[in-house]
């Protein structure tokens, strides 16, 4: 086996397709990161890893600057390991952690621990979870609607308290945040921000983007908390996947906090099914 390095998001995808196509739902982040990268190449650096067996891909990786790697599924822990060992060289055995569907970023990141000597702490494990047909739910008062930019700083308000509650962990970045919002609100990439109404005025948020070949994720979905607990975020999401199936995509995708089984149960309840395992490491030093 060997390890490829890319700086073209378009050739990585081209020559990692055979892994990633095995299982759209595993490699969403992948895909979509890399997609929008081939797209619109953006401020921050991407780097990209292939590792090969016989010139097939048998692992993938990349990562955006001083952010965790992002792991395409490994057909086995060699080479995951192998993965592991080309990105401890390239990035200085420095990397805040990792994040990818188990078991890869397992081995991944018990590959990192043994060469490095940092700490692996786990974050959050997640649920993948994927759609294709939107069940009947109760329908919540109000109704959704896309936003626009006049919508940027109440949508910027509540990406960070989405990203504060759910993520306390990572350091906030808002210039990032304004542009991650300016991408979606522009539609790059497939992305979009939605926004729940009940008497005329915001209630409940979701985003979608990351395509696949067949399929697009959703997410993130946020509800402040004084509006909790009344449909509006149900409503949204199953609303936002039907139009998203109705505009050609086949599925689409989530991730869900495992630890969260409210959540969990109300994407259920929309149609959407568990189809994978994945954790987020952070990886520290003493």
């Amino acid at each position: 086996m060997e390890v490829r390095r890319f700086t073209d998001a378009a050739e990585f995808l081209a020559t990692a397709e055979p892994l990633l196509a095995q299982n759209e739902a595993h490699h969403n982040l992948v895909y979509g990161i890399a997609g929008a990268y081939a797209e619109d190449p953006g401020e921050e650096e991407l780097r990209l890893w292939i590792v090969e067996d016989g010139g097939a891909p048998v692992a993938a990786a990349l990562r955006t600057e001083a952010r965790r790697v992002i792991l395409g599924d490994a057909a086995g822990e060699d080479a995951a390991s192998l993965l592991a060992e080309a990105l401890v060289a390239d990035c200085e055995g420095e990397l805040p952690g990792a994040v990818g569907n188990v078991p890869t970023v397992e081995w991944f990141a018990a590959e990192w621990r043994r060469r490095t000597g940092a700490g692996v702490r786990l974050s959050m494990a997640q649920g993948i979870f994927a759609l294709e047909r939107v069940r009947p739910v109760p329908v919540a008062p109000g109704t959704y609607r896309p936003a626009t930019v006049a919508d940027r700083e109440l949508l910027s308000a509540w990406h960070a308290d989405f990203s504060r509650e759910v993520f306390p962990d990572d350091p906030e970045d808002p210039d990032g945040l304004l542009r991650w919002i300016d991408n979606r609100l522009a539609g790059r990439s497939g992305g979009g921000l939605w926004l729940w109404e009940h008497d005329a005025r915001p209630v409940a948020m979701s985003g979608n983007g990351g395509r696949t070949p067949h399929g697009i994720r959703i997410g993130p979905v946020y509800t402040p908390p004084e509006e909790r607990g009344r449909g509006f975020a149900t409503s949204l999401v199953a609303a936002q996947s039907r139009w998203l199936l109705e505009q050609g995509r086949q599925f689409c995708f989530l991730y869900t906090d495992l630890a969260n089984p409210t959540s969990n149960a109300i994407y259920e309840r929309i149609g959407y099914e568990r189809v994978g395992d994945s954790a987020q490491y952070d990886f520290v030093r003493d």
